[in-house]
């Protein structure tokens, strides 16, 4: 027999959960780079566009899905077009998180071993480590880490989960921000990520806008679809989604203010990607040891138990998807659903964690293909094969909220949003 199915406990709860799965590395490592690289200020600009006018009603989409059907993403499909070959996307929403799970608790592993060794600031060569016997030990325990949350349940394990380490979260960056704009030639990197600088805008910021505020909060991948099914019909839809993209943003934003000013003031070219993480930032907190070796310390550790943790909320959300499906389709109890999905994922991830080749070709089939196919299919299913009575329906919570805002928002995702996710797939290929 299943588990009984539970839902999120509040409002603050829901948008905590939906927000872990949004935040994560690719705010640490790759939005500050890209901010300064395509115009400061001028591509958060057009990032905020983005968001609002295309990722959101995306966001909108699945979450409909979600809370209209209340089941996992295979079950939602059957129960919302049922008999219908609708079928195949529940499928790819729930092995496109499998498969990214596999290699992001690889990353997940990076973080705990870097975290640890930030006590005595001894970091390893990234090149060497990646690749090592060590770094599969800590892929394994980060994704029992993660499993072992989900096992928990809904509530008792990633509300619980969520609910602590969002504020948690909130309260490392902001301090380490402080401090990293607070050090000798820091305002450099504050210079690099907010002075707009129009000359640097093309059309390919643009395109660069929209996939990374495609990316970041967590769309085609089947984690809106479920933990909106855990979502009572009471909460707002907008204030869902324009909250977690809120959320997102100002972390990311956060964080470049720890990265670049920090990158800035010891004298580094700035980059982007694992290298930032774990061989640029290593060196700057050994560097700064000569000085304060306490202070170094306390900001090291600070850091990659920032890291470790962004990175935990994601992994959480990935978890759950699979896990949903195995205990409403195969009905599967909690526990076991969760170690199924450990055995698989770690068979893989083992595989990614000794092999950066295989790594590299999973990353980019997921984030290339099987994310934006994802969401071309949520938007069009939602847009073009649902009632349009019942999409307002669900977009107004029964009528009781949001009204006005319907018919705008129905025509971003059914004319604007797929095109916007068309060129995000196209743009892979050129």
């Amino acid at each position: 027999m299943a588990d009984t199915r539970e839902n999120f406990g509040s409002r603050f709860a829901a948008i905590a959960a939906l927000a872990g799965s949004a935040i994560g590395l690719g705010n640490i490592w790759r939005f500050p780079y890209m901010v300064g690289e395509n115009g400061g200020a001028a591509f958060i600009l057009i990032y905020i566009a983005a968001s609002l006018l295309l990722s959101v009603p995306i966001f909108f989409a699945e979450f409909i899905i979600g809370r209209r059907s209340g089941a996992n993403c295979f079950g939602a499909m059957s129960r919302l077009a049922p008999g219908s070959k609708w079928n195949l996307l529940g499928i790819l929403c729930i092995l496109t998180p499998t498969l990214i799970l596999s290699y992001y608790a690889v990353v997940g592993g990076w973080s705990i071993s870097y975290l640890l060794k930030s006590f005595t600031l001894a970091f390893p060569s990234f090149g060497s480590f990646s690749s090592s016997g060590w770094a599969v030990a800590a892929f394994v325990i980060y994704l029992a880490l993660s499993c072992l949350i989900v096992a928990g349940g809904v509530k008792k394990g990633i509300e619980t989960f969520s609910k602590v380490s969002i504020p948690l979260l909130f309260i490392l960056i902001v301090g380490l921000a402080i401090y990293s704009v607070t050090l000798k030639g820091g305002s450099e990197g504050i210079d690099y990520m907010l002075k707009p600088d129009w000359g640097k805008v093309s059309a390919r910021t643009f395109v660069n806008a929209i996939g990374q505020s495609f990316y970041s909060i967590s769309l085609g991948m089947g984690i809106i679809i479920t933990y909106a099914s855990y979502i009572s019909k009471k909460e707002n839809i907008v204030f869902s989604g324009v909250g977690t993209a809120g959320f997102d943003l100002f972390f990311a934003v956060l964080a470049g203010f720890v990265i670049m000013p920090a990158v800035f003031a010891a004298g580094i070219e700035p980059g982007s990607g694992p290298g930032l993480i774990f061989d640029t930032l290593p060196y700057i907190f050994v560097s700064m040891s000569e000085a304060s070796p306490i202070l170094a310390t306390i900001v090291a550790v600070s850091f990659f138990l920032t890291v470790t943790i962004a990175a935990l909320t994601s992994s959480v959300s990935l978890v759950e998807v699979p896990v949903a499906w195995l205990i409403e389709e195969k009905t599967m109890k909690r526990g076991s659903a969760t170690l199924f999905v450990f055995a698989v994922t770690g068979i893989i991830g083992a595989m990614c964690a000794l092999n950066l080749g295989i790594f590299d070709w999973l990353d980019k089939l997921c984030c290339n293909i099987l994310l934006p196919i994802g969401g071309i299919l949520c938007v069009i299913f939602v847009g073009w094969v649902m009632k349009k009575d019942d999409v307002r329906d669900e977009f107004t919570s029964g009528g009781s909220g949001s009204a006005r805002l319907f018919g705008f928002s129905y025509f971003l995702l059914k004319y604007l949003a797929p095109l916007a996710v068309a060129v995000i797939f196209l743009s892979n290929f050129f």
